[in-house]
């Protein structure tokens, strides 16, 4: 993954949203009971080879990764017993005074916090944020010298990454901080023949 953090990295969305922002792209990771479970052993496993692999971090988002804080903790906390330069990224849509202690206790497990609710009218050009008014929060020395120059760094375009899969199928992952972005995006894929299927982060193009 290419377009959601630091250099190239492994990426998680964690199911189950109880804020619901209106004009959130990925509505389907709200419900709690969808998704597939995965123990946090088989992913920190998944971490180690991408740290092998030479990645240089991983990113959290879903869904609300702090509303499984337990779990989320548990795998970043076996990501920094790893000891590599592999910088841990996570998306909140709550404000730090909102946290209880058990999910500030996980927040300060990640170098990078971005913080607060997704607002469709408050759109932005600040990079890997969905609204103007979302925070990104530098926690450790791995985080300064790595985003320090992208807190207010504003691209031409957002990055967004599109793959495809052996079936032919499409998806697409990044922040389309502005509606038109995602509207350019699926007039595009439409153009070359491709219909949307499901959410931005799964393989949701299909020709």
């Amino acid at each position: 993954m290419t377009s959601l953090g630091y250099g190239h990295r492994l990426a998680l969305w964690v199911q189950g949203c109880p804020l619901a922002c209106p004009g959130c792209i990925a509505k389907d990771t709200w419900d709690p009971k969808g998704g597939v479970a995965v123990d946090v052993a088989d992913l920190l496993e998944d971490v180690r080879r991408a740290v092998l692999a030479g990645a240089d971090g991983l990113t959290i988002s879903g869904g609300e990764p702090l509303r499984q804080a337990a779990a989320v903790g548990s795998l970043l906390r076996g990501v920094r017993e790893l000891g590599a330069a592999f910088d841990v990224l996570v998306y909140t849509g709550f404000e730090l005074e909102e946290l209880d202690a058990a999910q500030r206790e996980t927040a300060e497990l990640a170098d990078v916090l971005i913080t607060g609710r997704y607002v469709a009218t408050a759109p932005t050009g600040l990079i890997w944020r969905g609204s103007a008014n979302q925070q990104m929060h530098l926690r450790t020395p791995l985080a300064r010298d790595r985003y320090t120059d992208f807190v207010e760094y504003e691209p031409e375009h957002p990055p967004i990454q599109i793959e495809a899969d052996r079936e032919g199928r499409l998806w697409w992952a990044g922040v389309p901080n502005r509606p038109e972005t995602k509207r350019a995006l699926d007039r595009g894929l439409a153009a070359l023949g491709y219909s949307v299927e499901s959410a931005s982060w799964r393989r949701d193009y299909r020709p």
